[in-house]
């Protein structure tokens, strides 16, 4: 029997006050419930996690542990039952809807399965299609570096349906690092790629981490695509039940098997 993991062990995991240098984004004792009564659904159990600064995280769980739930919370996408959810120092729950609105666009990415391009415009204008749109001027160093690094140089005039699907996918990313965000969310980014364009794709956004210095949130579903991670936490119930520190894809299979259908550890 596996030891019963506790969220403490975790390394990130804040012991300070929230805002301590080097976390993009913590929450503390989260609990996300839908409906009410005994109707309702926990998706998250009184979760504390925290995401290191220049980190790359994946986190993984059976189909209904709440990894999703949990990104899209901590995220800014979805409002918690109960706790608390920071980026950096800012509490979400003291937000109204446009201060989160505003939030979101300047210091979070998103990155989704589907790659959300407009087709009407090209590469570029799809890339700064949010910074145009709040009239912020665009980095153009950052902004060179950032199409280098994902290989787009040369296809930044075709539309998307010029483009490969990983192509576009590669769009996305660069539209979601333009910005220069505290934190990056992806919600199973490689879902609807091949295995080839799906690996291009990871190892840009671990690129992202380790050339460009951003933080990375992953829910994936792929031993493989966690295999690219520094750190994979896993859910089970809605509820933190173990981690892996620079796992492999055999290593994270192995411990997926491990999970019953209860949640707990063989």
């Amino acid at each position: 029997m596996a030891p019963k993991f506790s969220p403490q062990r975790l390394p990130h995991t804040p012991d300070g006050p929230y805002g301590t240098p080097g976390i993009a984004a913590c929450t503390a004792d989260l609990s996300k419930v839908y409906g009410t009564g005994d109707t309702g659904v926990v998706a998250l159990d009184r979760v504390s996690i925290s995401f290191g600064e220049g980190e790359f995280t994946a986190i993984m769980g059976p189909s209904g542990s709440g990894k999703s739930t949990l990104m899209h919370c901590v995220a800014g996408l979805d409002s918690a039952s109960s706790g608390s959810v920071r980026i950096g120092s800012t509490e979400l729950s003291g937000l109204d809807d446009r201060q989160l609105t505003e939030l979101r666009r300047d210091r979070i990415g998103f990155i989704f399965q589907a790659f959300n391009l407009l087709p009407t415009l090209t590469a570029l204008e799809n890339i700064t299609l949010a910074m145009d749109i709040a009239g912020r001027k665009v980095d153009g160093a950052w902004l060179d570096r950032v199409v280098a690094m994902v290989g787009l140089s040369e296809r930044l005039g075709h539309r998307p349906a010029q483009l490969s699907g990983g192509q576009q996918q590669r769009v996305a990313i660069a539209r979601a690092l333009v910005s220069r965000p505290a934190i990056v969310f992806g919600d199973e980014p490689t879902g609807s790629l091949d295995s080839r364009a799906g690996a291009e794709v990871l190892g840009f956004l671990r690129d992202s981490v380790r050339e460009l210095g951003r933080t990375v949130v992953m829910v994936t579903h792929d031993p493989v695509a966690a295999g690219y991670a520094d750190r994979v936490v896993f859910l089970t119930d809605g509820r933190l039940v173990d981690e892996m520190i620079q796992p492999t894809a055999d290593r994270v299979l192995d411990r997926m098997k491990n999970f019953d259908v209860r949640g707990h550890t063989n």
